[in-house]
């Protein structure tokens, strides 16, 4: 071990010292950003006995957490309130501070710009904060969704302009997130973390750290592979979702229901998995990390079809849903324009207030463009918050779902399936249905006013 020359804190002095301190939980672990990602593996790390410091530029996060607070629904304050009481967790928004983790985990955006292509800003805002303040002996690992060759393509050429050399003065990974926000059945350590490093030396400590917390760590060879078996996931859910969107078209045309469709196939044991439609693609991976993959295979003269058709397809699904429902609308005997929608669902998917990408936005948008009025219910979001595309709509406030209100509409959309909500209210008084996610036929109430779209 040795000092540091400016505040005499000891610090790892080689592969050994830090391996050592991961194992035994005695290392500080800071992360940057305290979102979706970052504030459950803080806790996981705080769980698990390390001292954990969560950078974050809100400073309204900042102060909740050192209150014990959460501020994210589905992760409970209790969690939180316990960590900062047992001096386990603490949140700053001040960089300066770093030096003092032995590992940095980045937890930051990465969303594509206007022209769908990647956008790293924040990635590279991040790394090269951590390079003013790098010093020798630490890890840095970059947990956010990105291409191949993100991590030695742009965060190690910033780190090393410092004039330390990754692989010998500071040890650099990938290891991406998998939080599926939500989920009762698996979180943050219970779900297998795949790493990759810059080098032997950093495969091996980053595999330290993260034994730590998870269930099971997968090491891959490099930090590359690691970032392509995240877009791998991702690829994989979102082809899926666009071929089931795709039949769900199809058999409308027919007369025929996916959703039975897919109950019975789902029966065979072998051969198939099921995915289900929906009224477009919501949350920050699947919409987005396909995306990453199709710009970078670009540099190889690379086309990736069929990526990029399933992109096409799920895109569109909002449009479907829209041109459903207005055709619904209009064989009720109303016109459209100038109708009052209910949208029923803000979040991208069940029972979580996120709001990222959520298909929700898009389809109010195109409601009112058509010319009818549009509401929202969401017992997670009490009101639409600021987005980057979707800038006109915030503000605006979730609607009582009460049989007056609901029977006051044209029609009811239903957008995502809360658990929380009270279907059988909609069913009953609601003058038309028009339901992406079968939730009502799943109730058992759906009925003659009932459109599946």
């Amino acid at each position: 071990m040795k000092g540091d020359q400016t505040s005499g804190t000891v610090y790892p002095a080689t592969v050994a010292d830090l391996h050592a301190r991961f194992e035994a939980r005695q290392a500080t672990i800071g992360i940057i950003g305290m979102g979706y990602v970052g504030l459950p593996l803080a806790l996981t790390a705080a769980k698990a006995g390390f001292s954990v410091l969560g950078f974050d530029i809100n400073s309204s996060y900042v102060e909740r957490l050192n209150r014990g607070e959460s501020y994210i629904k589905h992760v409970p304050s209790k969690l939180v309130a316990e960590a900062v009481a047992d001096n386990r967790l603490s949140a700053t928004a001040d960089f300066n501070r770093l030096p003092e983790a032995d590992a940095i985990l980045i937890c930051v955006p990465t969303p594509l710009t206007k022209h769908r292509e990647p956008d790293l800003s924040y990635v590279e805002k991040t790394t090269r904060t951590i390079a003013e303040r790098l010093r020798k002996g630490q890890l840095i690992v970059l947990e956010s969704t990105t291409y191949p060759g993100t991590t030695d393509e742009v965060l190690k050429p910033i780190l090393e302009t410092t004039g330390l050399k990754s692989g010998k003065d500071f040890f650099l990974a990938y290891s991406p997130e998998r939080e599926d926000p939500g989920n009762p059945d698996f979180g943050t350590s219970t779900i297998p973390k795949v790493v990759g490093g810059d080098g032997p030396d950093a495969l091996i400590l980053a595999d330290a750290l993260y034994s730590q917390l998870v269930v099971q760590t997968v090491q891959v060879s490099s930090a590359a592979t690691a970032e392509a078996v995240k877009l791998t996931e991702n690829i994989f859910r979102a082809v899926n979702i666009a071929l089931v969107n795709e039949l769900k078209v199809v058999y409308a045309a027919m007369g025929i229901d996916v959703w039975e469709v897919i109950e019975a196939a789902k029966t065979k044991p072998f051969g198939f998995m099921p995915f289900y439609p929906g009224p477009g693609l919501g949350g920050h991976c699947i919409p987005i990390d396909p995306f990453y993959l199709t710009w970078k295979a670009r540099e190889y003269d690379i086309t990736t079809r069929f990526i990029e058709l399933a992109g096409q397809v799920n895109t569109h699904m909002p449009y479907y849903v829209v041109e459903r429902l207005a055709e619904a609308v209009d064989r009720s005997g109303r016109p459209f324009s100038g109708s009052r929608i209910l949208v029923l669902g803000a979040a991208y998917k069940k029972n979580v207030d996120d709001m990222r990408e959520s298909p929700s936005l898009k389809l109010i948008e195109l409601i009112e463009a058509r010319g009818a009025s549009v509401d929202y219910h969401d017992p997670h979001i009490p009101e639409l918050p600021p987005t980057r595309k979707h800038r006109s709509l915030a503000g605006r406030r979730s609607v009582p779902l009460m049989v007056e209100t609901v029977a006051s509409y044209d029609a009811v959309l239903i957008a995502t399936d809360h658990d929380n909500v009270d279907y059988g209210l909609v069913a009953e008084h609601a003058r038309l249905v028009v339901d992406t996610r079968n939730s009502l036929g799943k109730a058992g109430l759906a009925n003659e006013r009932t459109v599946k779209a």
